[in-house]
């Protein structure tokens, strides 16, 4: 996990921290995505990141690192897809496809920061069904030169991208935790990021998506999860056990957080990084 809320805004660190991971030997890099933060002076109340907390925008981030770290599979964990403009996102996501070689896995999500969904002109209360339309029309500019699409909240008219990605479609995943996003996420994603497990835990919560998948006659197989383990959340005998579960259950990626751990500078994040690698690598 890029350690948006503490690497600082140092391009130099950015650069060294992404070249660290790839000669590391990590396969992917995934960012957050948080576009304004809120003023807590002027909401006694407000809980999550705010305007104090520094965050690079992805698609411009995975820009840079196309160059300067070009082993490494980009995520974004992930865009707040309804608070964005369709036909940009997916302009920026194939040029991050091309200039990657085909390396983005596009994490996506509805996210919970009505401040942002204000400020870049979007409608919070229908983010919900403005998520699913925009994710069939992504998947149709990602492989039609050319289309034609007119649906509730989007509208294009005999227009297409140029160049189209490398590939068609873009692997898309999404950021869930309510039952309702889980099961969105089972019927109409390549994958998913685990937030937060139903009632049962995670067996529970990943036979249920297993489930919903195949109901939906998509085959359960063919479905991602990039489970996440936290610096901070114990030692390296908690992070190896964490793995392990994981594994268990199937997991197909692995991310690491370092974030929440009291660290600052990219050198810090990178040597927290080797720790747990040594901790879990089998």
């Amino acid at each position: 996990m890029f350690p948006q809320t503490e690497i600082g805004a140092d391009p130099s660190g950015v650069k060294a921290y992404a070249q660290a991971v790839q000669q590391m030997g990590f396969a992917h890099l995934a960012a957050y995505d948080h576009v304004l933060g809120a003023d807590k002076s002027m909401r006694p109340d407000w809980r999550g990141y705010s305007s104090e907390s520094l965050f690079h925008e992805p698609m411009v981030l995975f820009g840079y690192l196309a160059a300067i770290a070009p082993g490494l599979e980009l995520v974004p964990q992930v865009i707040i897809l309804p608070q964005r403009q369709t036909a940009l996102l997916a302009k920026q996501a194939a040029e991050v496809d091309v200039l990657t070689g085909g390396k983005l896995r596009l994490g996506v999500g509805i996210g919970w920061n009505a401040v942002e969904y204000e400020g870049l002109g979007m409608d919070f209360r229908n983010r919900g069904r403005r998520f699913e339309e925009q994710i069939a029309l992504l998947r149709r500019l990602w492989t039609e030169p050319v289309i034609t699409y007119e649906g509730r909240y989007d509208r294009i008219t005999a227009a297409g991208l140029n160049p189209l990605p490398i590939q068609q479609p873009i692997p898309l995943w999404i950021g869930a935790s309510a039952e309702a996003a889980l099961k969105r996420a089972a019927i109409l994603a390549d994958g998913y990021f685990p937030q937060r497990p139903l009632e049962g835990g995670w067996p529970a919560t990943v036979a249920k998506i297993r489930q919903w998948r195949a109901e939906a006659g998509r085959d359960p197989k063919e479905f991602g999860i990039d489970a996440r383990i936290n610096l901070g959340d114990g030692n390296p005998e908690d992070w190896r056990k964490a793995a392990e579960d994981w594994r268990g259950l199937g997991a197909t990626h692995l991310s690491i957080n370092t974030m929440g751990a009291g660290l600052q500078g990219a050198d810090a994040h990178v040597d927290a990084l080797r720790r747990v690698q040594a901790a879990i690598t089998v």
